[in-house]
This record gives structure tokens, sequence and C-alpha cells, in this order.
């Protein structure tokens, strides 16, 4: 296996370091979850106590997560990650499902959840009114595809610069709300009147920890990913649950818990304000719309290379035009274009909290065949050498796994129309695939 693995990229170098690894990890994950989910979490938990449970169990899982999608991204060095994880262990259909998965629901679910989130915050500044929003999320998307579609360059340059400010308000947050604040943080009830359990709580916050998968798609380009990869992601996620449980504890410092339920997405914005008067609160308010459009920049910017490489393999209908890239830009305008449509369809749902639950609902279910592809790996090649291994094998994946199962059935249990909804378009894959096929 690892003799044809190194033939398919021969020109690869291997001088991805530990920092980059790591600012990387950070770098993807930070985005618009810390922002908006709060005020969910605490509603779903019950309190504030078991809402920070929430947040601490979210990173964990996700933690044995990035450790255990290392050992594949350091056994299987090709490109496309997930995808080539679940092609290599289980057959083509398998990775075409989730390639079909990323184009129809992850990818314009989160970016739909992410011009919505940005729209949400946007119109107060100008004193506009809700029925605006939409407008304003589809204009959103369509502007940053639109970027993308011109070059990568014109992304990339975005990306750098909401990259670096997207830090600021939550060290300010952060730091200002512990000093500052004086309300109680621990066992303040969420005030709603039903709660959906611990199960959403932690999808809910899967969302803000979403985007470190994106570490393994590298293991192949470290000195020594034994060592540089776990410990990348060890740090990068710790850091992340350390700063998204610090700006949990400032804004409980500074608002009641029930409040940050009813203020919802606004919460972080209100403490700010708060904290650093109107014109300090709405700079904040200013740094944590930077930070989301940065979020749906970056995803715009990658997820249409999906659909763009699976169109390239003749695995998409329309592969013609979605495989083109554009004459001058030499970017997948058509992907980027698909994306943007699909976004907008799905926008009309008007939740992006329903949009953030599917997205996360469905590639967790992908995640549960990825980790058990560890398990499948080992047995299909005893002896083959591993320039990985998941450290605390087999607890770490079992962790992994039953995390990502107890996610799925809360889904499932707590909100199954969304869930099979997501089921439904994944397995209307299948005759795809075959019609495909005989093609």
């Amino acid at each position: 296996m690892h003799k044809e693995n190194c033939k398919t990229e021969p020109a690869l170098k291997k001088d991805f370091t530990m920092l980059a690894a790591t600012a990387l990890v950070v770098g993807m994950v930070i985005g618009s979850g810390i922002f908006m989910k709060p005020g969910k979490v605490i509603a779903a938990a019950g309190d504030s106590t078991m809402a920070l449970a929430a947040w601490v169990l979210g990173g964990i899982i996700t933690i044995t997560a990035g450790l255990t999608i290392a050992e594949l991204g350091a056994q299987i060095p090709k490109t496309g990650g997930l995808y080539a994880y679940l092609d290599e262990v289980y057959g083509k259909m398998w990775g075409y499902l989730f390639g079909w998965v990323q184009t129809l629901i992850y990818g314009p679910a989160t970016t739909g959840a992410l011009g919505l989130y940005f729209a949400s915050l946007l119109l107060p500044f100008f004193n506009l009114p809700d029925t605006w929003k939409l407008p304003v999320a589809i204009a959103t998307v369509a502007f940053l595809a639109g970027v993308s579609a011109l070059g990568t360059k014109y992304g990339g340059f975005i990306q750098t610069v909401s990259t670096a400010a997207k830090l600021v308000p939550i060290v300010l947050i952060a730091v200002s709300g512990l000093w500052k604040g004086n309300g109680q943080i621990l066992a303040m009830p969420s005030g709603a009147a039903e709660t959906a359990g611990m199960g959403a709580a932690v999808l809910a916050t899967l969302w803000a920890y979403d985007g470190w998968i994106n570490v393994s798609f590298v293991a192949g380009e470290m000195k020594n990913p034994a060592k540089e990869l776990p410990r990348s992601i060890i740090i990068g996620l710790s850091i992340v649950m350390v700063a998204y449980l610090l700006v949990n504890m400032a804004v409980l410092h500074v608002l009641p818990a029930s409040d940050i339920v009813l203020l919802s997405n606004r919460a972080a914005g209100t403490a700010a304000g708060v904290l650093f008067g109107e014109v300090g609160g709405k700079l904040i308010s200013i740094g944590i719309l930077i930070s989301i459009f940065g979020a749906l920049n970056g995803y715009i910017l990658t997820v249409a290379r999906v659909p763009y490489a699976m169109a390239r393999n003749g695995l998409l209908p329309g592969a013609g035009m979605l495989g083109e890239v554009h004459a001058k830009s030499g970017a997948p305008a058509n992907a980027l274009l698909l994306g943007a449509v699909l976004s907008a369809i799905l926008m009309t749902l008007g939740d992006p909290d329903r949009l953030t639950d599917m997205a996360m609902f469905i590639v967790w279910v992908f995640y549960i065949l990825a980790f058990a592809a560890v398990f499948v790996l080992r047995k299909r090649y005893p002896k083959s050498k591993r320039p990985y291994s998941v450290p605390g094998y087999p607890i770490v994946p079992v962790i992994a796994i039953l995390g990502s199962v107890y996610i799925a059935f809360s889904m499932l249990v707590n909100n199954p129309g969304d869930a099979l909804y997501a089921l439904g378009i994944t397995l209307a894959g299948i005759p795809m695939y075959m019609i495909i096929k005989k093609k």
C-alpha cells in the first residue's frame, strides 16, 4: 500500500513545520461558532455548568477524532483528505458518497449558515429590518464566490487579513469579561422552557470546533508526522478549547445565562457593549463580523474544490462544466457558482442553526466510518510500517467512535426531520453513482 501511495505524490516537500500545522488548526477552527453558539448550547444543556461541560466534551471528542484521522493521513498520503481515505479503505462508492454529501449538504449548509450569521450581525449596524437578512446573506455568499472566481490570490488575501483579525475580539472579550464582570458563572439556569439535552448541546459545540480535519491533509508534507501531527492537533485544539471556555465564562460573568439564551447570536456583541461601551462594543462587533466573513471566505474557497475534483473524474452530472477552470483566473468558477446557488437554496430554510446541525450530523456520520477505518487498516496490513500511530490505541479511536455515535443518535432523536433529510440526500447518491459507473 505504501509504495503505491508514495508514487502518487513524489513532488511533495516535507517542509511543513509543527508550528505551521498548529497555526492551521487554530486558524481553520476559530470562526463563527464561539460567537454564535453559546446561547444555543446553554439552552440545550439547561444551565451554565452543563453548557461549559458540553464545550469541554465537544473539545475532547474533537481531539480524539483528530488524533485518529491523523493515522489515516499518515497511512494514506493522498490529496483529497477524507474522500481519499474512504475510497482507499471501503471502495470508490463510499468516497463518492462523501464527496456527494460535501457537495450537496456540508458545503452549502456551512456557507449558508455563515452567510446568515454574518447578515444577522450586520443588519443592526445599518438599522435594517430582519427581512433583509436573507438577501444580504445571499449577496455576501455571491460576492465572496465571485472574488474566489477571480483567482485564489484574492480569496487568500481576505483569508490572511481575517485570520489575524479574528483573534482580537476573542482575547479582548475573554480578558475583560473575566476581569470586569461580576456575575455568577456556574449553576445559572438557562430560563428555557424545554432543554434538548447534552447531545444537542455537544452537537452545537462541534460547529465551533469544525475545520480541524484540514491539518490531516498536510501529513505527507511534515518532516516527522509521527511526532508533529499529533502534537499540532493536541496543542492547536487545546488552545481553541481553552479560548472557547474563557470566552463563555467571560460572557457568563457579564450577562446572565437566561439573557445569553434570549440574545442568541447577539450575546457576544452585547457583552462587548457592556464591557467597552457603545463605541468599543461596536468595534468588537466589527471584529466578530470580520472573523465570520473570513470563515465564510475560507469555506467558499475550499469546499468548491470537492465538486471540481469529482467533476474532473466524471463523477457528477454536468461534469464537463463543473470540471472547467476559468481561462483567465484559473479558478473553478462553475463549481463556485454551483456552491453559491445550493447555499442560497438551503438558506431559504431560514434558520442557520438548523443548517449547522444538519452539516455536523452528516459529516460526523462519515467520520464514524473514518475512525473505524483505522481498525480496518491495522487488520488488513498487520505488518505494515506506520509513520504515525494514534496514541492510546484502541481507546482513543473507540472514544471518537462512541462520541460520534452519541452525537448522531441524539440528532436522530431530537431533530429527526433534518437528520432524515440529510440521510435521504446522502442515499440519493447511491443510484446516481450506479448510473455514472455504468456510463
